[in-house]
């Protein structure tokens, strides 16, 4: 049994109109579905993706009223985000530049060129070559050409102060494999040790810097709030389902979200993991055509769409 890769990252934004504009605009993503945080409705959560919205390529964000983020450990620290060759690293280093983006240089890291950048809310995300293997879905209507927009998520940066814990997690419950280490590129005397997933490589990696020296992070908007690992149907999810229960660790039950089946548990360090079924998918309550141009609700609260467009402000 075995994960096969990032399903989706969710990270938190205090400026809705403003992260819209960054991802569609900027970056050329695909808003895939314009929803609320099921647990908080007067919350927006969207869903920013590739052309089809395939699972893989989500980066989702909650619209909460934070605070900035206080970088530390504990924490998810940096996002992946994967292109196709040298050449889309200096297209994304001129244009990111152009539009004053706080970034860095294009630079070799873990045997892959990766250019580090930040959103306007400080996010951290990295721009990462792939070499184009897999599938890619462009979107058609993005702002950026075919051969230069995003092809999906990972790898995915976790900070912790001790390996110990972590790395028991992730090989004895989840059943990643450790498969190298790097050095820090902030701290050339700390490493960052990357777990394998499934078939490995770009899509299928969790990485985790060990920063005994930094203070805990301090949530809010520009931070995560939890990364999600893939499972290939029901059966597996129900087979996660009872290994979690097995093994006596503390998770939230089967959720379903409509879009996906989840179950979320938390790490030694507080970290806040989920295992998501790629399926049934974003098509499942609009058409692929138009996914993300209306306000989708689950089921269980169409009843309450005034109410809930109502408590929402205008993108």
């Amino acid at each position: 049994m075995q994960l096969t890769g990032i399903h989706h990252l969710t990270a938190v934004s205090a400026d809705a109109p403003g992260n819209v504009r960054f991802y569609t605009k900027l970056l050329g993503m695909r808003l895939v579905k314009k929803t609320v945080n099921q647990d908080d409705v007067t919350a927006y959560h969207l869903f920013y993706a590739d052309g089809l919205a395939a699972p893989g390529s989500d980066l989702t964000f909650f619209d909460f009223p934070a605070q900035r983020e206080r970088h530390g450990n504990h924490s998810i620290s940096r996002t992946g985000l994967r292109v196709a060759g040298a050449k889309s690293l200096e297209w994304w280093r001129e244009r990111l530049k152009g539009e004053g983006v706080k970034m860095g240089d294009v630079t070799e890291r873990d045997g892959r060129l990766t250019l580090d950048f930040e959103d306007p809310e400080g996010q951290r995300l990295s721009l990462i070559d792939d070499g184009g293997k897999g599938e890619a879905h462009p979107w058609a209507k993005s702002p950026v050409p075919a051969e230069h927009q995003i092809r999906g998520l990972g790898p995915i940066t976790m900070t912790v102060p001790d390996l110990r814990p972590t790395d028991a997690a992730l090989t004895a419950i989840v059943n990643m494999k450790q498969v190298r280490d790097y050095p820090h590129p902030e701290s050339a005397q700390h490493k960052i040790h990357v777990y394998q997933m499934g078939e490995g490589g770009p899509a299928a990696e969790l990485h985790v810097a060990v920063r005994p020296d930094l203070p805990p992070a301090q949530p809010g908007a520009g931070g995560v709030h939890h990364v999600a690992f893939r499972t290939p149907d029901d059966a597996q999810y129900d087979a996660w389902a009872d290994r979690l229960k097995s093994m006596r660790i503390p998770f939230s039950g089967k959720v379903d979200r409509f879009y996906f089946r989840s179950l979320y548990f938390r790490e030694p360090n507080g970290i806040l993991f989920e295992i998501a079924t790629d399926g049934p998918g974003f098509a499942t309550d609009e058409p692929l055509e138009t996914l993300g141009e209306r306000l989708a609700l689950p089921p269980f609260l169409e009843p309450r769409r005034r109410e809930i467009e109502a408590g929402l402000k205008p993108l």
